[in-house]
């Protein structure tokens, strides 16, 4: 019954082919949505890439996996303390526990089952880096309410999404910490922007029911804000790169992703219901122009 699929999913007909109940515990962690993975597993892959140790192509396949399951569990547990204000807003009325199709026991489980599979992934890692990933939990736990204290969850949400790329990164070497810094807070405003971008589709509902977001706190200067933060991106990512490898040619790396987010707010029209999803969902692209500056800069001459 595609009825009882969210307005926004990616796969309609492989999701309404599910019998009931594996559709509802698909929905609910988002496996017709590959964006939400997607985004979280670029930053994985900009810290492996960055690190110089070639493809590791091994590596990419277990954070693959990890983050597939963890944004899955993230979207559960986010349900199940948003199942309240998730009723009140049009686009997620519909979503499993909203709409009481699926009761919080359920969900709680299936959060387990999900976990599981991201203690299986974390196993496989070096000690570093798994001290590094538990490092995200508190983070990943606090989330959900960020929305109710601050105007900007979605800063909050930078630093739960690109944590992987501090994973990658130690799993592979622990220096050059000013380099990385610099480039996750580069990610922080990457997601900033695209996630203002995202939130555009529910400012009248989040507004009538008191959910904050960024581009509400922007208001009618949502696209230069989005600007600036994408600006700020880039300009973070270059400092790193230059931190870590000082040639002007290691820059020009960059171009490409500079580029893509550029087309993004000159295209962005806050105006049409299609075209922030649109947008949003660009950044896979973006992502992964950013993974290839991120291995050109890494491995360069190696």
């Amino acid at each position: 019954m595609t009825e009882q699929i969210v307005p926004d999913s990616e796969h309609r007909g492989l999701v309404a082919r599910l019998p009931q109940l594996p559709r509802d515990l698909a929905l609910l962690a988002r496996f017709d949505r590959p964006i939400g993975w997607w985004l979280l597993f670029w930053p994985c892959v900009f810290g492996v890439w960055l690190a110089g140790a070639g493809p590791q192509l091994a590596l990419l396949g277990w954070l693959l996996l990890g983050s597939i399951a963890m944004r899955g569990a993230g979207c559960v547990y986010n349900d199940i303390v948003d199942a309240d204000l998730d009723r009140q807003v049009a686009r997620t009325a519909l979503r499993p526990l909203a709409s009481g199709r699926v009761s919080k026991k359920l969900a709680w489980g299936w959060l387990l089952a999900l976990c599981l599979i991201g203690l299986v992934v974390l196993l496989q890692l070096t000690w570093q880096a798994q001290v590094v990933a538990l490092g995200s939990l508190a983070l990943v736990a606090a989330y959900p309410f960020m929305k109710r204290i601050t105007w900007w969850p979605q800063a909050w949400l930078g630093m739960v999404f690109n944590w992987g790329l501090l994973v990658g990164w130690s799993e592979l070497r622990l220096d050059n910490w000013d380099a990385l810094a610099a480039i996750y807070a580069g990610c922080i405003c990457w997601v900033i922007g695209y996630d203002t971008i995202y939130a555009l589709q529910d400012r009248e509902d989040d507004a009538m029911v008191g959910i904050r977001s960024s581009a509400l706190a922007m208001g009618a200067r949502v696209q230069a804000g989005i600007a600036g933060f994408y600006a700020a991106a880039i300009a973070l990512w270059a400092m790193g790169v230059w931190l870590y490898r000082p040639d002007l040619l290691a820059l020009l790396a960059l171009l490409p992703v500079a580029g893509h987010l550029v087309w993004q707010v000159a295209t962005l029209d806050a105006a049409d219901p299609d075209n922030p999803l649109a947008r949003f969902r660009s950044n896979r692209w973006a992502g992964a122009l950013m993974a290839a500056a991120c291995y050109v800069v890494g491995n360069a001459g190696v």
